[in-house]
């Protein structure tokens, strides 16, 4: 049984589409076409994590996909899968490069600003709902910054370093 934390949500069932039990999903991710071959998913249905294998996925405008799932053949099938969540494992998700990363894939890593040095540790990203944040552990405080292209230097994924540019004052009002 695959655990919660070895997957990534890809997405949610919106609806059925037709009467060969196909649903429309949204695709919750930045590149949809990267997910066109999928074979199966996990889908939460009941607070369970399910594999269903997918029998065909087409992938449409607006981040959605109509999929037909192996051995769901009816509408009536396919509506109990209306509003749950589809989940693949982090082994799926497409590498990245550069300054691109995932939330998951940074925590744990120093952060090292370039005026006031190293700063602590990601603990985890706020997903706020106007702003991603790193929430950084230095010592018995905690440092908010914006997860913004402008603030980060450099992802340092050999090392596990993170290189922060913050704005003046940001990191002294959680320091005080």
């Amino acid at each position: 049984m695959m655990d919660r934390s070895d997957l990534f949500e890809l997405g949610k069932v919106l609806k059925t589409f037709g009467s060969k039990g196909e649903v429309i999903i949204h695709l919750d991710v930045d590149t949809p076409d990267k997910y066109r071959k999928l074979d199966s998913v996990f889908i939460r249905f009941n607070k369970s994590l399910i594999p269903f294998f997918i029998e065909s996925i087409q992938i449409k405008s607006k981040n959605q996909a109509i999929v037909k799932f192996q051995d769901v053949d009816t509408q009536d099938d396919a509506a109990m899968f209306s509003g749950c969540s589809l989940f693949l494992p982090l082994s799926k998700l497409p590498k990245l490069s550069g300054n691109k990363f995932y939330y998951h894939e940074i925590v744990g890593f120093s952060v090292v600003d370039t005026q006031k040095g190293n700063i602590g540790t990601v603990k985890r990203i706020l997903e706020l709902p106007t702003q991603a944040m790193f929430e950084i552990e230095y010592g018995h405080k905690e440092i908010l910054v914006p997860v913004v292209d402008e603030i980060i230097v450099k992802v340092d994924r050999k090392n596990r370093i993170l290189r922060i540019d913050a704005p003046e004052g940001l990191i002294d009002l959680y320091l005080e």
